[in-house]
This record gives C-alpha cells, structure tokens and sequence, in this order.
C-alpha cells in the first residue's frame, strides 16, 4: 500500500467523508491542509493538476490519484474493507447502497449548498435550500424509521455499508443552516449507531448529544 494522502478542507462535508470512511477502515493518511475558504487555494496550477475542476477532496494512493467523494470512498471501501460489508458485492444490496449514494450525490445537494450559505454566505437562497434540504432529511428519516420498526438499524442490510457513512454528514451537520435534529427520531436514533461505530471521527459542527 502507497502512502494515503487527503487534500482536506477540514470544514467541508465532503473531505469529512472521506476522512470518516478513512477512519472506520483505520487506514493512516497524510493530511494536506488547503485554504478553501477565503484562499480558494484548491484552484491553483498545482491543485489544478490534482483535479482540474478545481475542487476537493483529492486523494492519493501511491501513484493514483482520486478525486470526487464517490470515487474516492468507493475506491476506498473496495480496495481496504477486509470485511467486504461497506460497498456489497451482493447484487442486492449493491444496488441498494448505490441508490443512496446517488440519493447523497443529488437529493442533499442543497443540504450541502444551504450550510454553505449559512456558514460562509456562498451563493443560493437560503429558505429554498433549507426547505429543500429538511424535505430530504424528511425521505431518509421516513426510511430509517420503517427500517427500525423491522429490527434493522442501517440504510441497507444488517451491518453499515458506504451508504451510512455518505449520507451521516447530510444530517449531523444540519443544525448548521437551521434544522433542528428533534424533528427526526429515526435519524436521531440512527446517528447514535454511526458515532459508536469503532474509529468514527466527528468534525467541528456535529453535536455530541446524539
């Protein structure tokens, strides 16, 4: 194994991600800090060689270099999970987990744009984003709970998969822009499963009391 290197912002939700699926896997990086907010630094020349888009994160593995937090967590969770249990090789349950990938990835695009509005006054309409983001948070808190009334505690099968991980950010952070977590007692119950997890790591803006 190469040397595994995060270019991190450490108040984006999505180097978050990342750097949650890293420690659930209790896989040592190397952290780059990048000056986000207000340096911009991720757009220049040699970020820009990382990823031309010009965003984070960015990850590298010895000579690979990844970025895009699908890609990057994917890869991660192929390439290190012994157990084979974060991204299921079951048809089933592969699809499963993609569907809330996806889900994370388009439905939560404005829970991310409306904390970043909150917190940094970027772009967007805040009531719109935040009605739009709690409509989604309403989805997934629909989800969980039916699930709990089953017995079943995670989004997909009976162990956490990528799709807990992915989507955790999108609630914990929500108090951020507005959204109060007593609103949603699945999620809440939920979220207690994620924190227990060994090697989860939190980030600045997530609650301890769930």
């Amino acid at each position: 194994m190469g040397e595994l290197v995060l270019y991190n912002y450490e108040l984006d939700e999505n180097c978050y991600r990342v750097r949650l699926v890293l420690s659930v896997l209790g896989l040592a990086s190397k952290l780059v800090a990048i000056n986000v907010i207000p340096g911009r630094e991720q757009q220049s020349p040699a970020m820009l060689a990382l990823n031309p888009r010009g965003q984070l994160p960015i990850l590298g593995d010895g000579d690979l270099v990844l970025s895009g937090t699908g890609a990057i967590t994917a890869y991660l969770a192929r390439r290190y999970d012994e157990t084979g249990s974060l991204m299921p090789i079951d048809p089933q349950a592969f699809g499963q987990v993609q569907m809330w990938l996806d889900f994370a990835a388009t439905a939560l695009k404005p829970a991310y744009d409306a904390r970043l509005s909150a917190l940094f006054g970027i772009g967007g309409d805040q009531d719109a984003l935040t009605a739009l983001a709690r409509k989604s948070l309403r989805i997934m808190d629909d989800f969980i709970l039916r699930r709990q009334f089953t017995g079943a505690e995670w989004f997909v099968g009976d162990a956490v998969t990528l799709a807990d991980l992915i989507l955790f950010p999108a609630f914990a952070l929500s108090r951020d822009y507005g959204i109060q977590h007593a609103e949603f007692d699945g999620l809440r119950r939920w979220s207690r499963r994620v924190r227990s997890l060994p090697g989860f790591k939190s980030m600045p803006g997530i609650p301890d009391y769930q």
